[in-house]
Parts: C-alpha cells; sequence; structure tokens
C-alpha cells in the first residue's frame, strides 16, 4: 500500500506547482474548479510534448526503413472492440471503503490480488480494517453514439488504445506500401479511459496519447524479434531522452500478470517519486489480433511471403508507450534543487527543452535592445527562442533555468564594439564569450 503513502510525494508537488507557473501543464477546466484526470497543455508544455513525439516519430519511422507511419481514427466500427476484447475483458478490478466510500484500483495493493483477504486490509483514506469490498470490474472504454438521434444511432466507443487501428489496416499499408515481413506501422494518437481511481499528476488519466508500433514478423521469429526491440526501446530513452540508468529497469510479466493476447511482456519502468511504475510495454501479442479480426471481419487477413511461396498470420512485437507518462518521466529526471546557488532547475536534454536560448540586452538602452532583437531573427529560423528584458539579469536567467531554457545570451556594452556575446549554461552557469556568428552553430553542437 506504499502507493498511497508515496502519492502526496513533496517532490510531485513541487513538479506540479512548477507546471503550473511556468505554463507546461494546466489542470483542464481550471476557471470551473478543474475537470479530474484531464489535463491542458501549455505553450510550454506543447513544445516539450511535441519534442519528445516527434523525437519518437523520428526513431521509429526515419531511422527505420522498414517501419511506415499511420493516423487512423479514434471513432472505429464497433465490432472492432469485440473483436479486440474490450468489449468483454477491458475491465478493471475495483474495491470499495464501506466506511468513507473511497475507491482504489485492486491492483494498487497488490500485484497478484487474488491471493488477498480484503477482510484484513486498512481502507489508507480513513485507516479502517475489514471495510473493503470484494474487487468488482468496470469496463473502462467511454460509449458514445453515431447519428444524429441517440436512441436509433450505433453505439460506439472512443478507441481505448491505438493499437486496433493499426491492425485493422495493416493489410492495406502492406500492400500499399509494398512491405515484406517483418515490417512496422507506427502511430501516435488520443486514446480514452475511463480511469475511476486516476492520479499522480499525468501519471494516469482518463484523456492521453499514445506512442505505439507494431511489429510485424514470421511466426518462429518473434522471439528475435522481441529480444531485439526491448534493447532498442531501452536505448531510447538512455541515448535520445537522456533519462538517468540507474532510474530505469525493465520488469517481465509473470503468468498472473500476462494479458490475455501476450505471449510475453515486458514493461520499461522508472522510479518516480512515488515508485517504480511502468512507462512503456513490449509484447509479443502472436497472431492473437489478426485472428480476431478475421474471425469478427470474414476477410483473409494472412500475408503472402512470395519467395517461400507460403501464407501465414504475422506475429507482433507491440511497442507502446504513454507519451504524457514519457513526460513526466523526462520532468521527474530533470527536476533539480539546486540548493547552493538557491534555485530550482529542470535539466532537461537540449533537443528536448521547449526554449532552447532565451536573449537578454543587459539594460534597455544603449542599442542593446536592438542588438538583442538582431539575434532573436537570427536564431528564430533554427530553434526556439525567448527574449526578455524584464528585471535582473539574474532573475532573469533563475526564470529560464526553472523553464528547463539551456542557453541564456547576454547582449552587453562589449557586444556593440566586438560583436560578441556571453553564452551561459543552465545547469553550470559558466559563461563564455562567444562571437554573435558562432552562437547558431554552438547552441546546435549541445543539440
Amino acid at each position: 500500500m506504499s502507493l498511497f503513502i508515496l502519492n502526496m510525494d513533496k517532490t510531485i508537488e513541487k513538479i506540479v506547482s512548477l507546471c503550473k507557473r511556468r505554463g507546461i501543464i494546466f489542470q483542464s477546466s481550471d476557471i470551473y474548479g478543474g475537470f479530474s484526470a484531464v489535463y491542458d497543455y501549455g505553450p510550454l508544455g506543447i513544445e516539450l510534448k511535441n519534442n519528445i513525439s516527434q523525437l519518437w516519430w523520428k526513431e521509429m519511422t526515419q531511422v527505420h526503413e522498414n517501419i511506415v507511419g499511420l493516423d487512423s481514427g479514434i471513432l472505429m466500427h464497433p465490432k472492432i472492440w469485440e473483436a479486440s476484447g474490450h468489449v468483454d475483458a477491458f475491465n478493471d478490478p475495483l474495491v470499495d471503503c464501506k466506511q468513507c466510500k473511497a475507491r482504489y484500483r485492486a491492483d494498487e495493493f497488490a500485484e497478484d490480488v487474488s491471493s488477498l483477504n480484503w477482510e484484513e486490509i486498512q481502507c489508507p483514506k480513513c485507516g479502517t480494517t475489514g471495510n473493503l469490498t470484494e474487487p468488482r470490474q468496470f469496463n473502462l472504454m467511454f460509449k458514445t453514439h453515431v447519428g444524429p438521434v441517440e436512441e436509433t444511432g450505433t453505439e460506439a466507443y472512443l478507441r481505448p488504445e491505438t493499437a486496433q487501428g493499426i491492425y485493422v489496416n495493416y493489410q492495406l499499408v502492406q500492400g500499399a506500401m509494398r512491405m515484406k515481413v517483418p515490417f512496422g506501422i507506427a502511430q501516435i494518437g488520443k486514446a480514452f479511459r475511463n480511469e475511476i481511481v486516476a492520479r499522480n499528476f499525468i501519471f494516469r488519466t482518463r484523456e492521453f496519447e499514445q506512442m505505439e508500433m507494431q511489429y510485424f514478423v514470421k511466426p518462429g521469429s518473434d522471439d528475435d524479434s522481441m529480444q531485439e526491440w526491448k534493447e532498442k526501446r531501452l536505448r531510447f530513452y538512455q541515448e535520445q531522452l537522456g533519462i538517468n540508468q540507474s532510474k530505469i529497469r525493465f520488469h517481465e510479466h509473470g503468468e498472473n500478470e500476462l494479458a490475455h493476447y501476450a505471449k510475453e511482456a515486458w514493461d520499461i519502468e522508472y522510479e518516480f517519486p512515488f515508485g517504480w511504475s511502468e512507462i512503456e510495454g513490449i509484447h509479443n501479442r502472436t497472431d492473437f489480433d489478426l485472428r480476431r479480426h478475421e474471425e469478427f471481419s470474414g476477410k483473409n487477413l494472412s500475408y503472402f511471403d512470395q519467395p517461400n511461396n507460403e501464407r501465414f498470420l504475422p506475429y507482433i512485437i507491440e511497442t507502446s508507450a504513454g507519451l504524457n507518462r514519457m513526460l513526466l518521466t523526462v520532468l521527474a529526471d530533470a527536476y533539480w534543487e539546486d540548493e547552493e546557488n538557491n534555485r530550482v532547475v529542470l535539466k532537461l536534454h537540449p533537443r528536448l527543452a521547449p526554449i532552447k536560448a532565451v536573449v537578454c540586452p543587459l539594460v534597455k538602452k544603449d542599442g542593446l535592445p536592438e542588438k538583442a532583437r538582431q539575434i532573436m531573427d537570427m536564431l528564430k529560423p533554427h530553434f526556439k527562442v525567448l527574449y526578455d528584458q524584464q528585471g535582473s539579469i539574474g532573475k532573469r536567467y533563475y526564470r529560464q533555468d526553472e523553464a528547463g531554457t539551456p542557453f541564456g545570451i547576454t547582449v552587453d556594452h562589449q557586444s556593440i564594439e566586438d560583436n560578441t556575446v556571453t553564452l551561459r549554461h543552465r545547469d553550470t552557469m559558466v559563461q563564455d564569450r562567444v562571437s554573435i556568428d558562432q552562437i547558431q552553430s554552438a547552441i546546435q553542437d549541445k543539440m
């Protein structure tokens, strides 16, 4: 039950406060008192989110010649969700406290809930023992109706995942792009889950973005592909996002944890302030999904291997990450309280930082603002930069340290004389004297 105790961890509270203060993440519908488990991404938040998703997209589709992209609809034929098992099996086991009426996901008490005696467990909120109900199943899909009149319209669902949109399009993509097994299809898109117990900021929300890649392989080669993608995905966090290696690990699903479609499943976990939690899943889904869609659609979804003159249903290796969770991982890993210098810093890798540099005239006169504006115009086509002339130079630096901006460019009186500026480095606060025509390359080298 440590999750409930750690849920109010001060570090997460500080990150939430920083996100609101610096325009990274806002509570949805804030002026109406907020809307639970839904969040809006502010000016810096959308830049950071886009930087992460674009990095993932490039890693998946540009680097790999045999992986292409897709954008499927949020609304799809309702039979898709019957075939996938979501209508019957997409449930969360929930328990309620009869004393204080609090509700919890059963799997937050233990991975194997079947071994628990709920009569002996203490309620994390009110502290009473013996008042928790037995788990009950609750379907997580949002229902809606397609058509002008609800009574006669077709019942549909907001998609709870993006994977099914890939599976039902896989044959069209394969034919159009002349793909040969093994090949992958990548997608980034919104998904919706009616989470009853949503917590830990943007870690578990009702509306979120998934970044999924489904890799279609020949049966028998699936174990090797599974190992290959485990290694590639771990490297992405370490090398591309710059995540602390000591705070990231693999967790293998045991027999009691495996989903109904999985032959093998691994989670990439990060050590958040509230404990180790999943940020990405890598699964061997076998041919389960294609078999089910064949059955429910009546279409032949087999792949014809022309060189070997054989047909088969491909096995699927899935890599599934939540963009929101990945963003929270980046924020938690970057958050640093520099007590020696009395400042808060987001030590974001320069390639992820929403703003790459702040341009500051030392004073608002003597031609310095005009010179600073020239530098802004020079840099804007290449990366996101900000102009700031309000307050002391130290306060301006510290504001941007908190926002994760890696470089500070200060235009002073020497800049007028010799066309140089000071380039300040966020983490070390070291300042170099740099020629104005070298600023762009100096920053890009770090990115």
